[in-house]
Formats: C-alpha cells, structure tokens, sequence
C-alpha cells in the first residue's frame, strides 16, 4: 500500500507540473523558390522567333498539322510539372474571324471553375504584333492563356496547363513563374516574313 501512497501523487505532479498549454502550430506555407529566369532567343525552323526562360527543357514536340495547317511547339517545365503550347496557324483572307473566337473561345471554356478572367491588351506596333494575355484566377486547368497576330500572315496562341489537379494554392507559384515567362514570349514575338 505504500507504493500506491509513493506512485500515485508522483503521477499527479508529473501531470500538473508543466504550466504551459500547448499551442496549435501556426498554418505554414511551402515556399517555392525558382531561378531568377534568363532569357535566349529561339531561332529555329519556325515563321516567328521568341525568348524563352533557360529554365525550361529545350523545344520539343515541334508538330506539323497538314490538315489544320498549324504548327504545334511544347515549351516544359518539368520541376513545376507544368507545360505552355503554342499554336501558330497562317492567317488568310477569311480566318483571322475565326481564329479570334477560337482563342478567345478555348479562354471562356474556362469560366465553369475559375474565379475570374482578366484580360489585358497587348500592342507593338513596332514588330507588328497585337494581341490578348489572359489570367484565369482559381481552379481552371489553365491559368494563362494568350494569342498575338499581325492580321494578315501570322497568327500564334499559347496556353499553361499544369500536369497535376488544378489547386489553385498549390500551384499558385509556378503559376506566376510562368505567367512572366508567357508575357516574355509576347513581348519578344518577331514574325519571319
């Protein structure tokens, strides 16, 4: 009986002698840090040059559609899972209408999971080149969209897509990544005549 005497207040002090409650853990967030981005001119066999981020893997997937007459460039990004697709279709005398709606169609298709869309114009009269960026805010599966034109032989769209769920606040980071790497292939669009 004198163990239980001897145990049992030494179980209610080691129960009571810490004063401090214990606090819940602040919500951390993961913090992506990416490489400050260095731009190079792409030059190869194509009706237009761009700049593009040496972060990314090299050009790939360079499609010739005969039917369509366009052609496909994958710009990856492995370490974000992510990819932009440029389109470049030739413009002629009755598609620059439909090409239009069709860029601005697949940036609406959008509006079921996004939160907003916001468009900006983009003008440079210099290299002959106008056109739309668009930021899709929320869960959509592209969260930059854009097409520019000198309206009438050239035509280029592009659009991001993550290989992963689109989850806004995961994907957030990469998204502004890229979002600077889009605006950079825009500004840097020379058409080859």
């Amino acid at each position: 009986m004198t163990i239980k005497k001897f145990v049992i207040p030494l179980i209610a002090i080691a129960c009571f002698s810490c004063g401090n409650d214990p606090l819940p853990k602040p919500k951390a967030m993961l913090r992506l840090d990416y490489k400050k981005p260095v731009y190079t001119k792409v030059d190869v066999r194509l009706p237009f040059t761009f700049e593009k981020n040496s972060n990314a893997d090299k050009i790939s997937n360079i499609k010739l559609d005969g039917i369509n007459n366009s052609i496909g460039v994958n710009i990856n990004y492995p370490a974000m899972k992510g990819t932009i697709y440029l389109t470049y279709k030739q413009v002629n005398t009755t598609n620059l209408d439909s090409l239009l709606r069709d860029a601005q169609t697949l940036t609406q298709k959008h509006t079921i999971k996004a939160d907003e869309i916001e468009s900006v114009l983009y003008e440079n009269p210099e290299q002959n080149v106008y056109g739309m960026f668009y930021e899709v805010g929320g869960n959509a599966a592209s969260q930059s969209q854009f097409y520019v034109t000198d309206s009438t032989k050239h035509f280029l769209s592009g659009s991001l897509y993550f290989h992963a769920i689109p989850n806004y606040d995961s994907i957030y980071p990469a998204a502004v990544y890229l979002k600077n790497d889009i605006k950079r292939i825009m500004e840097s669009v020379e058409w080859k005549e």
